[in-house]
């Protein structure tokens, strides 16, 4: 109930001046919109097994897209840290692969799950060219063999979706939909929560779409609150 009436309280503030604590009460009003379109952003199973089962992955280049896709909606990670990752991030002996956050300077570790490392064991073996001279993961498949970009992971999950007759897909939205699928899965929000790497839990419940009841068993007090 607490978290109602700071929402509502920041829709009726919309039209007041532009003070610091307004912008605080907009960012909470913006949480629930922010949920609402989650809804509409979360790909189901289905349309995930089609975004995979569209790379041929009998080409370097669909070794690759195979891989990075895999990637993006098994783990959640952002198209900028699927661009950023180096092969000395993937530990193969801890199953454990580090992510260097495209939000800041921060590394962080994650479980690295058998059909991701599978995935990306293929690529290197069969998609990255041999002659490429740097240590990231991801690269042009033709010469010169640069490092994607944050932009060319996201034109890879478009193309992909292009080839299924999707609607203009982004990155991101695999990203809500790695959140939903462990949601329904029968993972709790902090488990989804520490994949996504979400310091606040409201945000976990925007890529996860939880219903109220979950949200209030882990959401702490707003400052000011009455126990």
């Amino acid at each position: 109930m607490a978290l109602r009436r700071r929402v509502q309280t920041a829709a009726a503030r919309r039209g007041a001046p532009d003070r610091p604590c307004d912008r605080k009460a907009g960012q909470r009003s913006r949480v629930v919109q922010d949920r609402r379109n989650a809804r509409k952003t979360a790909a189901n199973s289905d349309q995930v097994q089609r975004l995979l089962a569209s790379c041929d992955t009998s080409t370097r280049s669909g070794c690759r897209d195979f891989a990075v896709l895999t990637m993006l909606v098994r783990l959640g990670l952002r198209a900028g840290e699927v661009a950023k990752l180096q092969l000395e991030h993937i530990d193969w002996r801890a199953g454990e692969i580090v992510i260097a956050h495209s939000k800041g300077n921060r590394t962080e570790r994650l479980p690295l799950p058998a059909d991701v490392g599978e995935a990306i064991a293929a690529y290197l073996r069969h998609g990255r060219p041999a002659s490429t001279q740097g240590r990231t993961v991801f690269v042009r498949i033709t010469a010169p063999h640069h490092a994607l970009t944050t932009g060319a992971v996201t034109q890879i999950v478009r193309h992909a979706g292009e080839r299924c007759g999707f609607e203009p897909i982004h990155a991101h939205r695999l990203r809500h939909t790695a959140a939903t699928l462990m949601l329904r899965g029968g993972a709790s929000l902090p488990e989804i929560g520490q994949l996504l790497r979400h310091r606040n839990a409201i945000t976990t419940s925007i890529y996860a779409k939880v219903d109220r009841d979950a949200l209030r068993s882990i959401a702490r007090p707003w400052p000011g609150d009455v126990a």
